[in-house]
């Protein structure tokens, strides 16, 4: 029977005996297990600009508070269309060289929204680098510091043509004859940012989400079904509201209103349709809308403009799942002519 109290050699061996057993299990077995994970089929390596964009992520700590996986419970599901795999890090966390180990994505703390989907969930440049300047422009509620070294002040006089300038309502900044510009560390971060895109696994062989609250959510389906149609006002709070806001309102200089709008309140639901298919650059005062045909179903976009439709004072015809149909099919022929 050891003891412990009285053969110290026999406890410093017992003790090196367990280190090295649970280094072994904890450590050495997973890094080998991890050498014969393959990249997901059609996932490309990160570019020279999204691993500048990498190093300035954990240069400024990003990881302290986002994380970058998406586990399998119910509740995760918002941030991704699966649970994350050992495949989707494969390329990030690649060695930076010989000796040194690539550092970790994945956090440990969700302060802030998951980033693992980030580049599909938000595409537009313009909310992240007004959402990096001063977080509170985008989301009032945000906890998230601000970054103006990210940024300088430039004379108008002197913002090149390259130079890319950020729309910052006059609440934030209100210098007449000045300018935000976004510095190359922000270009970088935003192009980084941009890359996070969950990749679809090939067969469709993806795992479930562990359910929660089945009983709440099996009575939320059967109510859906008994309305015939999707939840616009959450299908725009995913998807639309971090730029038109919830309140319909928009953000001043940045993004443009969807209350008392022209286009949403038009008799024709067309023109609405066909810029959250292609996207809207037509005015120099507001950013750069995004393109959302490939992301949203016909259903989907449908439910989200009789939201916007029928809200915020706003009333319009509801649009049907046809109605956009046929405008994808315009769309899809004009395209191709």
């Amino acid at each position: 029977m050891l003891n412990f109290h009285k053969e110290h050699k026999n406890l410093v061996l017992t003790a090196g005996v367990v280190f090295i057993a649970l280094s072994i299990m904890v450590a050495i077995l997973p890094a080998y297990q991890m050498q014969e994970t393959q990249p997901i089929p059609n996932q490309k390596p990160l570019t020279a600009n999204e691993q500048e964009g990498l190093r300035i992520y954990v240069s400024e700590n990003c990881m302290a508070c986002h994380t970058q996986q998406v586990r399998n419970i119910e509740m995760d599901n918002m941030w991704g269309n699966r649970p994350s795999i050992p495949s989707d890090y494969f390329f990030s966390k690649q060695r930076l060289d010989v000796w040194r180990q690539s550092p970790s994505l994945l956090g440990s703390e969700r302060t802030g929204p998951d980033l693992t989907n980030i580049g599909k969930r938000q595409p537009s440049d313009d909310w992240h680098f007004l959402h990096l300047y001063n977080p509170r422009a985008v989301v009032s509620e945000s906890v998230m510091p601000s970054y103006p070294w990210l940024f300088r002040e430039v004379d108008s006089t002197l913002v090149g043509e390259n130079d890319k300038i950020v729309a910052v309502p006059k609440e934030y900044f209100n210098n007449p004859g000045t300018k935000i510009v976004a510095t190359k560390d922000a270009l970088l971060l935003v192009e980084y940012l941009k890359s996070l895109k969950q990749m679809e696994l090939p067969g469709g062989n993806v795992s479930d989400f562990i359910p929660a609250l089945r009983k709440i959510q099996e009575e939320g389906m059967r109510s859906d079904k008994a309305s015939g149609g999707l939840d616009g006002a959450n299908l725009f709070k995913q998807t639309c509201a971090a730029c038109h806001q919830d309140n319909g309102k928009g953000i001043a200089g940045a993004f443009p209103p969807l209350a008392g709008s022209k286009i949403v309140n038009d008799e024709s639901p067309e023109m609405l349709i066909k810029i959250i298919l292609q996207g809207y650059d037509a005015r120099a005062d507001y950013g750069v809308m995004p393109p959302f045909g490939d992301q949203l179903s016909d259903a989907e976009i449908a439910a989200i403009t009789t939201h916007e439709r029928s809200s915020w004072g706003n009333n319009a015809p509801a649009v049907k799942e046809e109605d956009v149909k046929k405008i994808r099919e315009m769309v899809k022929n004009e395209l191709n002519q």
